[in-house]
């Protein structure tokens, strides 16, 4: 079980009580005005749990409350367990991040650039530089999301069956030749542009260690860091746990997803290291711990400090931000001011994000809404989940951080 509990006294730890308890009074309204089910946030400070807070339903339709076990599709917060999979094998020299995506997965060398066209018959040319591991891992490799709608290569992914996931019956094998196959919306690591690449991040773990991408994760880190309710799927002894999954409707109102939210039930035959997983609060607390201590947790030790602090720099060219070098890519969020390194946003001019969050501060989102940051400067952590589809809804991540680092008084 993933029950969770406060580990130290709020106020020891720095934390004015009174001003957290804002961010239940203003998820509670949310809760109360109908455009969110249920929501669970926990508040950490120098690895400790300083703060836990809950309101609403984790399924309306049953009348089940949100629990400190409640289990959550995290979507796109795959992405960074994903990342740490790739640098735990960096560190063992399985590769260079510097190396070409086609050493590997030779599909990749052929690699073409969309020009002009319509979908079914794009004009393309040769990308003038090979893709390289560090490409994926900062989102700058020229791949895309067939949902976001942004761009005709977009509308390609849509037309050959990847939109939400990957098409009826292929593995992440075949989901990544696939990948391989199609189009680039503009040559390797010249503009950010969100996408499958950690997908196929992935599926390199799954080469370089020679396990399914499952099997790496269970033995490498969800194992040695106790996150022991966290995986590619809910089994059905941990389903009553596992919260409904909605979908914003027109008029701030939401209906449950269905078959979508369902699919989360069942042992997936495309592994997406770019965001398959479910977990629990307990469960990225631990993981997001790990991140602020630099690699480690307890007596685990998962990277070297050096490690996290290479994944926490700002990989993009000229140090510009992703507002700045985004190639109308779909953004839960404002990305002035923020960086992407290894798997991870990174903050690099905090008045240009026009929040207090400290530079330097580390984070991601999930499709459903759900968010975490590391922000070593404050040796503060926060997890925030809940299940509302898109993630750009609300303005829920900027009025979270504004919450939480005004209940920082030391």
């Amino acid at each position: 079980m993933s029950e969770l509990t406060t580990t130290v006294d709020a106020a020891a730890a720095g934390l004015d009580p009174s001003r957290l308890q804002r961010i239940s009074a203003h998820f509670d309204t949310y809760v109360k005005e109908a455009r969110l089910a249920g929501w669970l946030c926990v508040v950490g400070r120098d690895g400790e749990v300083a703060w836990i807070g809950s309101g609403g339903r984790r399924s309306i339709e049953l009348n089940l409350p949100v629990t400190t076990d409640t289990i959550w599709r995290i979507y796109s917060m795959t992405k960074p367990v994903t990342s740490v999979a790739a640098m735990l094998l960096h560190e063992e020299g399985c590769f260079d991040l510097n190396d070409e995506v086609a050493r590997w997965i030779p599909e990749f060398a052929d690699a073409r650039v969309y020009v002009e066209g319509p979908p079914e018959a794009p004009v393309t040319r040769p990308a003038t530089v090979p893709m390289r591991v560090w490409h994926l891992l900062t989102h700058t490799a020229g791949l895309t999301y067939g949902f976001q709608r942004c761009h005709t290569v977009d509308a390609i992914y849509r037309h050959r069956g990847y939109e939400l996931g990957a098409r009826s019956g292929v593995d992440l094998a075949e989901a990544v030749a696939d990948f391989a196959r199609m189009p680039l919306l503009f040559d390797p690591g010249t503009a950010w542009n969100y996408s499958v690449a950690t997908d196929v991040v992935g599926r390199l773990v799954e080469l370089w260690s020679e396990q399914p991408l499952d099997r790496f994760f269970e033995t490498r880190i969800l194992g040695p860091l106790g996150m022991q309710e966290t995986g590619f799927c809910c089994p059905e002894e941990r389903q009553s746990r596992l919260a409904e999954l909605y979908l914003y409707a027109d008029g701030d109102t939401f209906r449950p997803s269905g078959a979508m939210g369902a699919a989360a039930t069942r042992q997936p035959l495309f592994l997406a290291g770019g965001g398959g997983l479910v977990s629990t609060a307990k469960d990225y607390h631990r993981f997001a711990t790990m991140l602020l201590q630099g690699g480690t947790l307890g007596d685990v030790r998962l990277l070297s400090p050096s490690t996290v602090a290479l994944m926490s720099r700002n990989f993009l060219p000229g140090g510009a931000d992703i507002e700045t070098l985004a190639r109308d890519s779909f953004s839960e969020t404002s990305m002035a001011g923020v960086g992407f390194g290894l798997g991870l946003s990174c903050v690099i001019d905090g008045a240009r994000l026009r929040m207090p969050t400290s530079e330097g501060t580390v984070a991601w989102g999930g499709a459903a809404s759900t968010t975490f940051w590391v922000d070593p400067q404050e040796d503060l952590t926060c997890v925030f989940l809940t299940q509302l589809l898109p993630s750009s809804s609300y303005p829920i991540r900027r009025e979270l951080q504004r919450l939480v680092y005004a209940a920082v008084v030391d």
